[in-house]
């Protein structure tokens, strides 16, 4: 496994979205022996960044569901945890008919913070993202209020989901020089309209997560090959999966960049930590590139 920076912390190039097996869109979930399996899998795989969220749970009633997962699977792995990186999410709201709001308040997102405290069983959490912005409050204010948790001690590093340029700017300046780590937007061929954000952390040494990579739940990752053959025509000739192809692309579009890649089956994710190893040319970079309407030869 290949290792890239995210504010205080190393962590593989390669990280765990472990939303799947706590929320998609198919809505189909695996038992929970076989969802603590699948993270003991990234683990073995040397991934050592799970990215986890408050609102990851089937239901309104089970919210924290998949942080209990990550928790249960980190205290029954056989190996040493204490170089694994759990970054959590708050600020999105949940109710009873399944409809989603936003709440960035500090007393909102103080609770949101000391229940995922208790879901993950940590003293700190090492890295806790704004996920959606509410659009009632001044964006400001919420990153103030995340400046607040983290003198508290409660939040390690302070990160961003979701997030333009502009909001991005508006958390340095609030957060300060080196406050804000991460900032993890949705990011794959399928959905390449993060590119300015990928390319504005990247100046300014702020670590990319893109979400769902590979095209997301309910068969985008499975298909990615088919709905683009050029990452399929590239994977055939290393002998390897398009989605490995897909995530050495990203890779290779910045050190910053560390892609999460979610999984529901053990096998997934080992596929894709693999990702981390896999050498592209710079001529089927380019095809990557062009397969998906970038121009990144700037």
């Amino acid at each position: 496994m290949k290792y890239r920076t995210l504010g205080p912390y190393t962590v593989s190039a390669i990280g765990l979205g472990a939303m799947p097996v706590s929320m998609n869109r198919d809505g189909v979930f695996p038992e929970r022996d076989q969802a603590i399996a699948m993270v003991h899998a990234a683990l073995d795989a040397g991934v050592t960044l799970i990215d986890t969220a408050d609102i990851y749970a089937p239901d309104h009633e089970e919210m924290g569901h998949n942080e209990r997962i990550v928790r249960d699977a980190l205290k029954t792995w056989g190996g040493d945890t204490d170089q694994i990186t759990v970054a959590t999410k708050g600020g999105i709201t949940r109710q009873e008919d399944g409809s989603k709001g936003r709440d960035g308040s500090l007393a909102y997102l103080r609770s949101a913070v000391e229940n995922s405290l208790r879901n993950l069983d940590v003293e700190a959490i090492d890295l806790y993202q704004y996920h959606r912005p509410d659009r009632w409050m001044v964006y400001g204010e919420i990153m103030q209020n995340l400046k607040t948790l983290q003198d508290e001690g409660k939040v390690r590093a302070v990160g961003i989901s979701n997030a333009s340029v502009e909001e991005i700017e508006i958390a340095q300046q609030v957060l300060g020089d080196g406050g804000l780590v991460s900032v993890q937007n949705e990011f794959s061929p399928k959905h390449p309209g993060s590119f300015d954000e990928l390319a504005f952390c990247g100046e300014h040494g702020i670590a990319f997560l893109p979400w769902s990579p590979l095209g997301g739940t309910g068969g985008g990752a499975r298909d990615v090959g088919e709905r683009y053959s050029a990452f399929a025509d590239i994977a055939r000739g290393h002998g390897v999966s398009p989605q490995q192809v897909v995530l050495a692309w990203e890779l290779s579009l910045g050190e910053h960049v560390i892609p999460i890649p979610g999984a529901r089956r053990p096998e997934s994710i080992s596929d894709s930590a693999k990702a981390a190893d896999l050498e592209l040319t710079t001529d089927q970079l380019a095809r990557c590139s062009a397969a998906v309407g970038l121009d990144t030869s700037a």
